[in-house]
């Protein structure tokens, strides 16, 4: 068994266990509270934005399955890209987390700081361990300059218009940018471009079947691209012959 393929094992089940595991995650999420500006004092119940609570996601049957099968598919990809190296320290546990934080901005349009911090905050432990005590500065410096760039760009973003973006992708930003930054710049500019084609292009399907251009001001959620935009950035970014190095 060569390495690639003994790496894209490994790491698929050990993501795919991870990803077993995505439903306890959900359900021990703190429901938000609630904003005493965001209804006014003379409204209906039916006026209340609905939001799904979080053990009610946890509770979706076979979602445990279905997460199990996405992380395994997508440990396999980071596997057989990265092989036995360095970065499936970080990579394989933060593939569920990934599918964990999709699913409830999926469903809440919510990305939860009690996941994205943590996570974020332990990612950037491993990565500055495994490149000082490996002397891979290089890579270290480029995660740490790419997590900055990335967050930074999203909190414009944020601060331009933020109806149409909430604070939690500003947030995820980090973490993206640090595991793609780690890999090379042509995996930093893939992953941030599908991330936005992958959000833009359903919107935009939507505004043109329905004839309907209101759909282009409608708020969906953001994490769940912006995660497959990591995905192929680290799957396919070093396959492009960019003129931004490695």
């Amino acid at each position: 068994m060569n390495e690639t393929l003994l790496a894209a094992l490994l790491a698929a089940l050990l993501a795919g266990v991870g990803g077993l595991l995505v439903p306890r995650l959900v359900a021990r999420v703190p429901e938000p509270a609630p904003k005493a500006d965001a209804i006014p004092d003379d409204a209906t119940p039916d006026d209340e934005p609905a939001k799904t609570p979080y053990a009610v996601i946890a509770a979706r049957p076979g979602l445990g399955l279905r997460s199990a099968v996405v992380s395994a598919v997508s440990g396999a990809l980071v596997g057989a890209v990265t092989g036995l190296d360095w970065p499936l320290l970080w990579l394989v546990p933060l593939v569920p987390v990934a599918v964990a934080l999709s699913v409830i901005d999926w469903h809440t349009k919510l990305l939860p700081r009690v996941i994205v911090i943590p996570a974020t905050l332990a990612a950037i432990l491993l990565v500055t361990v495994v490149g000082l005590a490996t002397d891979q500065r290089d890579a270290l410096v480029r995660a740490l300059v790419a997590m900055v760039v990335g967050r930074s760009f999203f909190w414009v973003l944020w601060f331009v218009r933020s109806a149409g973006m909430g604070f939690g992708d500003v947030r995820l930003a980090a973490p993206v940018g640090l595991v793609l930054g780690w890999a090379g710049w042509n995996e930093v500019a893939l992953g941030l471009w599908v991330g936005f084609v992958s959000f833009a292009l359903p919107a935009v399907g939507l505004a043109i079947v329905r004839r309907d251009r209101t759909m282009l001001k409608k708020s969906f959620p953001f994490g769940p691209f912006m995660v497959l935009g990591a995905l192929a950035g680290l799957v396919w970014g070093t396959a492009l012959s960019w003129p931004f190095g490695p």
